[in-house]
């Protein structure tokens, strides 16, 4: 610590007369003078340091402190003191490096900023290599659309029950987080179960498509079980003079996408949904709670699968089996997402609601 003695005449000078430019040179010498032996500091050293740090970054300028977090963050025994300062400064270019990097923090530190400090300082939390459950439950909480996303793909970061599940919940109106949260391996089951049931059909396809085979079993058992928990408030229907007039079309070969997009247009609901199980060879059953559902994308698959158009589609989803209206936004969202939609993955997910192969084609007639 010789060489740290030797600058105590220059502190002392710095300190009572020295002006921000001396005190920011004066800061670069000891921050070298650490970095240049840190591992080789006692306790008592670094916390010497770290009374000369917290002196020089007082009335210090923007950039020598952020200078400074970037030099200390990595560091195994950068002095504590001065981390937690620069963690708490409300500029992010001063706080970011030490948010992210820093291993010194401990969790309470991280929980407190996590707390209490804005969207640009939880966003560079997120980032961090390990993150507690305690930490990430407040940042699930209280953080934007980015920071979820940040801790949804962090893999380093644990989530509690409780943040899955706002995780979960936030996805419903978010395809990107929803694929993020469907691809971690520590999702507990029920609410995988859960996310799956609300991701709209590209998140479906997104996930079948990059899941372990064991993984991809699970998502199909869960496809399978969608016909049995979509559209359950909705009462028995009766589909006998329906199934009657769609029979005839069939037999006279008119059974085709204009017939369904007439049965839609005049507002026929159960001719609608006879059709549109007819052109898509699921059970009448499958179609109706589907077409009952809160949300269009189960019908959006089956359309995709049945090869129809948009305005057929448009039709048919604005075609509410509780009165309902569907918005204009959620119509432009129906309209993204079926864009987006293969026809092959829309038929690999219609195969689950469909009877066995060696059943007739005539499902629905």
């Amino acid at each position: 610590m010789g060489a740290a003695l030797s600058l105590i005449p220059e502190l002392e000078d710095v300190l009572q007369h020295g002006s921000r430019q001396k005190r920011a040179e004066a800061l670069r010498r000891v921050t070298a003078l650490f970095l240049g032996s840190a591992d080789d500091y006692s306790d008592a050293h670094v916390a010497l340091f770290d009374d000369v740090f917290m002196l020089l970054i007082e009335e210090i300028e923007t950039k020598a402190r952020a200078e400074l977090s970037i030099s200390l963050a990595p560091v195994g025994n950068a002095p504590v003191k001065v981390l937690r300062m620069l963690a708490h400064d409300d500029d992010i270019a001063v706080a970011g490096p030490v948010l992210t990097l820093a291993p010194r923090l401990a969790e309470a530190d991280l929980v407190e900023l996590a707390t209490t400090k804005g969207q640009a300082h939880l966003q560079a939390i997120s980032a961090r290599k390990v993150l507690g459950e305690a930490v990430t439950d407040v940042l699930v909480r209280r953080g934007d659309r980015d920071v979820a996303r940040s801790i949804a793909g962090n893999r380093g970061a644990r989530i509690s029950e409780t943040g899955f599940s706002r995780l979960v919940q936030r996805a419903e109106k978010d395809d990107v987080l929803a694929e993020k949260v469907g691809q971690r391996p520590d999702i507990p089951p029920p609410l995988f179960r859960e996310l799956v049931m609300r991701a709209t059909a590209v998140v479906q396809e997104r996930l079948l498509a990059a899941a372990t085979p064991g993984l991809r079993a699970e998502i199909r058992r869960v496809l399978e079980k969608v016909s049995d928990e979509v559209g359950s408030r909705v009462g028995s229907r009766d589909y006998g003079a329906a199934q009657r007039l769609v029979l005839k079309l069939h037999r006279a070969g008119d059974m085709n996408e204009a017939a369904l997009a007439a049965f839609a247009g005049d507002g026929k609901y159960e001719e609608t949904v006879v059709a549109l199980a007819t052109l898509s060879r699921v059970p009448i059953g499958v179609a109706d709670r589907l077409m009952a559902g809160e949300q269009p994308d189960p019908v959006l698959i089956l359309c995709k699968a049945a090869g129809l158009s948009w305005p057929t589609v448009r039709a048919v989803i604005t075609l509410r089996a509780d009165g309902r209206s569907l918005s204009s936004l959620g119509i432009d969202a129906a309209f993204v997402n079926y864009e987006r939609l293969s026809a092959s993955t829309a038929q690999r997910v219609v195969r689950y609601w469909q009877v066995p192969q060696n059943q007739k084609a005539r499902v629905a007639v």
